[in-house]
Order: structure tokens, then C-alpha cells, then sequence
């Protein structure tokens, strides 16, 4: 196979670094500006990780495309790492959005579409009763909490790598002993992270069996495939055993879709026919406004019941002021009832393979040894031969320097893929033209890189 040459390598980055400087001058000023007012000139301390010198700033955002300050369009493949998976401002959203804006934002009072968007929701994944929060984050650390509760237990099982948000329990990884340790870059985590957490490998039933058999265990909270490492596919018949463990161990099994809904409109849960007690979804379920939301069985929200008292229901830790606010449900109702309809997924996953077919003629044409996971209308390379098993072999197979520089590249040749990863994601709105002027351009990039 191929092998990329980093001295030639290096000479491209500057090459690209180069480009950027001189394609992204007003970027290149609001950058100064903001670096008076923000830490690093970014919002988020997670926005510097952008490749080149700094982030583009954007002007404009439509469907699947945007636009920066320089008047450059973009083919969007990030869809903002899923929050706008709908494409941005999709018509229905918008419009729902507009009109509730009219009658209130918010007021600590249910509206008739909290009806209406849990019925849709049970539609799609099964679960009948649902709560909604400001964010999945917010989302998964109600349902750790609720599981403690209603268990007894300390304990929360999540996969070695995985990645739900900023939920303390869940910044945790393995060592090379195989101990429950903090992850690297975990900030200012409250306790020692083997007080609440154990981690297990994905698609390791042996050790998910293990981990449950102290009996001390509340929770099991996983992706049904991971996403935020690298797409690691569940292998036949994993998913299915972990439910199977959970009840024999009194566990609550938590599944979080908030990425795997790209697979369709009730996620890998309706797909492979999942009986999860807790399910966590958020990000691209509003269209990409602030919300959350998780869904549980009947005999769940009954020990719930049987443990809260109203007297004391606001003070429990769950929740917040902005849950379930009348915007974010219409916005949810529309997002969800006419944007991201199973006829939309049914374009979007065709649209999604399509992307990979042409990464994978690429990396064939050019000999090397890479890798393009597939997961609906999601789709992701990784610099290994085979498809990963697990989040180790995804994060071992990853490449940073050889990262930057094809982020980089595409984005001085107007397409946007998730920054963390080499990640695509399709929209209702992206179109055959766009995938594929990005297999034109994935392939130059290819070919350039194998050229030395």
C-alpha cells in the first residue's frame, strides 16, 4: 500500500497555510478583534482546533451551504458535528420557530406540542414517556441520576472512548492495566473518575458482563455505534447481549441516538428493533436550536414516581429553567414532523453512501491504507485498513498532523467536514452535484498526497 511521505506532507501544509492566510483576510481580522474578548479569539474553548490560523467566521447559513466573511461558500459536511443535520434554517423550522416567537419564548408551563412531540417521539424508537431538556448533554446526566436513584447503585458503565456530552462520569477511559482512569484533557473533574464510572471496550461482552457482576452498577450508557471517535458498527448480535446483560444484572441500559439517528428517523434503536429502558437524543432534533430530550419505559417512570415526592420534585438536581421551552418544542415539532421525515432519511442515507462510494474509489485509485466507515447518512474515514472494533483501535488509527492537513485542504476548497474527525454528514438539502465536487477534490488531495 501507499505510504505518505512526511517531508512532503509538511511542505503541503504550509502550502495550505499559505492559502488560507490569503483566502481569509477579513476572517483574519475579526479573529484580532475577537482574541480582546474572548480566550483564544473563539466562543469555545473547543473552536480553536479549527485547522489554519484561525476559524473562518460565518456570515450566512442556508441548507447545505454557508458563507464567511469573505465571501467564500462552503459545501457543509459538518452540519455543525450534527446539531444541524437538517441542513441550516430549514423552511418548517424557521416558520415554527417565527410564530412561536410571537406568543412567548418561554414560561415554566407545558404547550400542546410537548403532546405532539412525544407522540413523534415514541413513534420513531418505542419509548412512551418523555422529558425534555436544554441539551443531550443535560439529557444524559438527568437519566445517570434518575438510574441511581431508582437502583441504589453508584455505578455508571459507559465504552472506553465514547463521548455523551460533558457529563462527568463519562470522561473516563481505560489504561494500559485495564484500570478506570480520567481521560486525557478532562478538566477539573470532581472525584477520581473509578468513584463513579466503569469503562469497557465496545463489542467486548466478556468485559461488559464483568463490569455488571459487582452489582454495584446503575447504568449502562452507550451509542449503539460510536460516533466521536471514529465509527465503530456494533458486531452482530452485540447490542442485543448488552440489553440482555443489563437486565440480568438490574442495570438500566441508556442508549444515546443523538449521532446514530443518521442510520433514520428512529435511529439504530427502530433499525435493529432496540429495547432500551432510557433513550437520549438531541443536537439536530430542533434543527439545530439549544434542546434535548429522553424517553422512557412505563415501569422506569413508575420507580421514578415512587421515589420523588412533589414536595421536593424542583429541588432534585433534574432539570432547568429552560427545559422544555415552548420554543424549543415547536421548533422540535416542526424539525421533526416535516423536515426530518423518513422520506427525507430514505434521500439522505442513498446521498451518504454515495459520499463514501467516492472516498472509497480514492483511497482504492491511490493505494492507500484507509478505511471509510458508514453509518446512514454518515460517513467517516480512519487511517487503518480495516474497520475499527473498538474505541482504541479508532483513536490508534487516527493521524493529527495528516488531519489538520486535509481539513485544511478541503477547506480552502470550499467543504467543511467535522473538525474533530473525517467525518461527513449529509442533509436533507445536500444535493448529488455537492458530493460530488467532493469526491473530485478528495481525490486531487489523494493523489497530491502520495505524489513525493
Amino acid at each position: 500500500m501507499a505510504t505518505i511521505d512526511r517531508n512532503h506532507l509538511k511542505k503541503l501544509i504550509v502550502i495550505e497555510e499559505e492559502r488560507f492566510l490569503k483566502l481569509h483576510l477579513k476572517s483574519g481580522a475579526l479573529f484580532a478583534q475577537a482574541q480582546e474578548v474572548m480566550p483564544g479569539g473563539v466562543p469555545m474553548s473547543w473552536m480553536a482546533k479549527w485547522p489554519g490560523a484561525y476559524p473562518v467566521f460565518v456570515e450566512s447559513a442556508k441548507g447545505a451551504h454557508f458563507t464567511d466573511v469573505d465571501g467564500i461558500e462552503y459545501v457543509d459536511l459538518c452540519l455543525g458535528d450534527t446539531g444541524s443535520m437538517t441542513g441550516h434554517s430549514p423552511a418548517a423550522t424557521v416558520e415554527a420557530i417565527t410564530e412561536q416567537m410571537k406568543h412567548g419564548f418561554t414560561a415554566m408551563l407545558p404547550t400542546q406540542d410537548a403532546v405532539s412531540v412525544g407522540r413523534e417521539l415514541t413513534r420513531r424508537f418505542g419509548l412512551p414517556l418523555w422529558q425534555f431538556t436544554v441539551t443531550a448533554t443535560d439529557a444524559n446526566r438527568h437519566s445517570i441520576r434518575y438510574c441511581r436513584l431508582i437502583t441504589g447503585k453508584s455505578k455508571v458503565i459507559v465504552i472506553d472512548k465514547c463521548y455523551h456530552g460533558s457529563v462527568d462520569e463519562t470522561f473516563a477511559t481505560l489504561d494500559s492495566a485495564g484500570n478506570t482512569v480520567k481521560r486525557e484533557g478532562n478538566l477539573g473533574a470532581p472525584v477520581e473518575l473509578d468513584q463513579t464510572t466503569r469503562v469497557v471496550e465496545f463489542n467486548n461482552l466478556a468485559a461488559m458482563e464483568a463490569a455488571l457482576a459487582h452489582g454495584d452498577v446503575a447504568a449502562i450508557l452507550m451509542e449503539p455505534a460510536m460516533t466521536n471517535i471514529g465509527i465503530v458498527l456494533p458486531e452482530d448480535g452485540y447490542l442485543q447481549a448488552v440489553g440482555e446483560l443489563a437486565k440480568k444484572y438490574s442495570a438500566i441500559w441508556i442508549i444515546d441516538e443523538t449521532h446514530t439517528i443518521s442510520v433514520g428517523a428512529g435511529g439504530m434503536t427502530a433499525l435493529h428493533g432496540l429495547k432500551p429502558d432510557i433513550l437520549t437524543i438531541g443536537k439536530a432534533i430542533a434543527g439545530g436550536l439549544p434542546t434535548g430530550t429522553f424517553g422512557m419505559t412505563k415501569e422506569v417512570a413508575a420507580r421514578i414516581k415512587e421515589k420523588v415526592s412533589r414536595e421536593i420534585i424542583d429541588t432534585g438536581g433534574i432539570g432547568s429553567t429552560l427545559a422544555g421551552n415552548s420554543l424549543s418544542l415547536a421548533a422540535m415539532r416542526a424539525t421533526l414532523t416535516k423536515v426530518l421525515t423518513d422520506e427525507a432519511f430514505k434521500t439522505m442515507v442513498e446521498l451518504g453512501q454515495y459520499w463514501c462510494d467516492g472516498v472509497d474509489a480514492a483511497i482504492k485509485e491511490f493505494d492507500l491504507p484507509w478505511y471509510c466507515s458508514r453509518l446512514g447518512a454518515r460517513g467517516e474515514y480512519l487511517f487503518q485498513a480495516t474497520a475499527p472494533k473498538t474505541g482504541k483501535e479508532a483513536a490508534d488509527a487516527g493521524d493529527f498532523e495528516l488531519e489538520q492537513y486535509i481539513h485544511l485542504r478541503l477547506l480552502n476548497d470550499g467543504f467543511l467536514i467535522t473538525p474533530f474527525h473525517n467525518m461527513a454528514l449529509v442533509s436533507p438539502e445536500t444535493t448529488k452535484t455537492d458530493i460530488d465536487a467532493h469526491t473530485r477534490v478528495f481525490r486531487e488531495m489523494c493523489k497530491e498526497l502520495v505524489k513525493a
